[in-house]
């Protein structure tokens, strides 16, 4: 009974800081900028097959529902990612769940260049130039990783960050742990590259 209990609390703790830690990386460096037009940036994950897959098909999810969250009109959608496998860009696969699937008939911008998040970063930015808010949708680690990027690409640009609508207490709850435990992975990565910048 007590190993019971106790496998239950661990459970409960367990998905608590997964939660808590996917909850915090959504609402780093990111600010409150204003103004009339916005972008969203919907990052692509490898995607082996001939239709968007589980990851990219809830990225373009929280990509779509990432514009109605602050109601800005004219806001676009860019979709980055480079060649698969089938020949096909991540991006394109995306855009096609976007219309096909979600029925999404906004403004939509393709990035197929890509096959790192740096490069998603650095291809994307001719895109952005001349819009006032900018978010990035991915999971929240993942697109912090981005944002930091972006930051250390063009700092007057990473001012105009704003959040997305990619974090959603509950949304994805039993994997958290492992997208938490993944996320703190990547980003102890992302400091090691910054220590190497600054030396």
């Amino acid at each position: 009974m007590r190993r019971r209990t106790g496998l239950a609390i661990a459970g409960v703790a367990a998905l608590a800081w997964g939660e808590w830690l996917n909850w915090r990386w959504s609402r780093a460096l990111v600010g409150r900028s204003g103004g009339a037009s916005a972008a969203v940036v919907v990052l692509g994950y490898r995607n082996p097959q001939a239709t968007a897959n589980l990851i990219n098909r809830w990225r373009v999810r929280a990509g779509i529902r990432s514009i109605a969250a602050d109601g800005v009109h004219g806001t676009c959608v860019i979709f980055s990612g480079g060649a698969t496998s089938r020949g096909a860009t991540e991006a394109q696969l995306m855009a096609d769940h976007a219309k096909s699937v979600l029925e999404f008939d906004g403004t939509v911008l393709l990035e197929d260049r890509s096959a790192t998040t740096w490069e998603n970063i650095t291809n994307v930015i001719p895109l952005l130039e001349d819009v006032d808010r900018i978010k990035i949708a991915s999971q929240p680690a993942h697109a912090l990783k981005a944002r930091a990027y972006l930051r250390r690409q063009r700092p007057d640009l990473a001012e105009r960050l704003v959040r997305a609508d990619d974090y959603r207490p509950g949304e994805w709850m039993g994997v958290k742990p492992l997208l938490a435990l993944y996320g703190l992975w990547t980003l102890r990565g992302l400091r090691a590259e910054e220590r190497k910048v600054s030396l």
